[in-house]
């Protein structure tokens, strides 16, 4: 008859209640000593089982060692093997494929001149052909060599941000408000009156221009805010006008900019 010895490891969660007379800092400092709580047992849970054979020679347990470590290689190289035939196997690899959106050659924006203090700013803007916005450009007059290349290359990093896919709105609500000089009253700008730095004019006017937020502006907008998609699908003339027309330009104020020359009849024969 086999002996054998089953160990047992259990993990138990109990609380002590204890009844207090009074409730001071002397009663609780000796609340760790006190023998008469109750004790409830909330949960109890097995932890590892162990079995071992009683009377086992040491040839044996040696022998069974030797087995154990034969079948740990062979389970460790066949785990190797697996890897390595996963890493030969390209089928198996997953890659991230970051496509950008290049910018067309030609390309559609406009050019915005204002003036912040003392400092004139132009930002400029290239859009694709569905009207969003994919680069800027940011000039300024009286900063020196080093600021220009910071603004240079601080536009070209956003440009291939928005070329990536990320959205305008992160930009815009990354860098509003931002202060530093040159800030103060804007001059040039029928929307944005004051800005607290060069960036929070900048995100102001190209949320105000491409995203239509309306709150980041100082003055009420004069023309109707009626994007194109509101208009029926048989309007060919706006259609053709939004494909040729700058949405950052006209804010997408397509019907109060637009010149209807619909009624003008044009000659065109020649003189004898």
């Amino acid at each position: 008859m086999k002996k054998y010895v089953v160990e047992t490891y259990y993990t138990c969660t109990f609380k002590t209640v204890h009844t207090l007379n009074n409730l001071d800092d002397a009663e609780l400092s000796k609340i760790d000593q006190r023998t008469d709580g109750e004790v409830e047992v909330i949960d109890v849970k097995l932890n590892n089982r162990k079995t071992k054979k009683l009377g086992v020679k040491k040839e044996e347990r040696q022998n069974n060692q030797k087995i154990d470590n034969n079948l740990s290689d062979n389970i460790s190289n066949q785990i190797k093997q697996s890897k390595n035939s996963k890493k030969d196997n390209p089928t198996n690899l997953k890659i991230k494929s970051n496509h950008r959106f290049k910018m067309p050659d030609r390309r559609k924006g406009y050019i915005q001149k204002a003036q912040i203090g003392d400092h004139k700013v132009y930002l400029h803007t290239g859009e694709y052909d569905d009207g969003k916005i994919g680069e800027i450009f940011i000039d300024t007059n009286k900063e020196g060599e080093l600021v220009k290349a910071m603004m240079n290359n601080f536009a070209i990093a956003i440009s291939l941000g928005l070329q990536y896919g990320v959205p305008l709105d992160e930009y815009v609500d990354a860098f509003i408000d931002t202060k530093f000089e040159p800030s103060g009253n804007v001059v040039g700008n029928d929307r944005i009156l004051s800005a607290s730095s060069i960036l929070d004019y900048v995100f102001r006017e190209l949320a105000i221009s491409y995203l239509g937020k309306e709150e980041l502006a100082h003055t009420p907008s004069i023309a109707s805010t009626k994007s194109l998609d509101s208009h029926n699908g048989d309007d060919k003339f706006l259609k053709i006008v939004k494909n040729i027309t700058s949405k950052g330009f006209v804010r997408s104020n397509y019907e109060e900019k637009l010149v209807d020359l619909s009624d003008v009849r044009i000659n065109l024969k020649t003189k004898n």
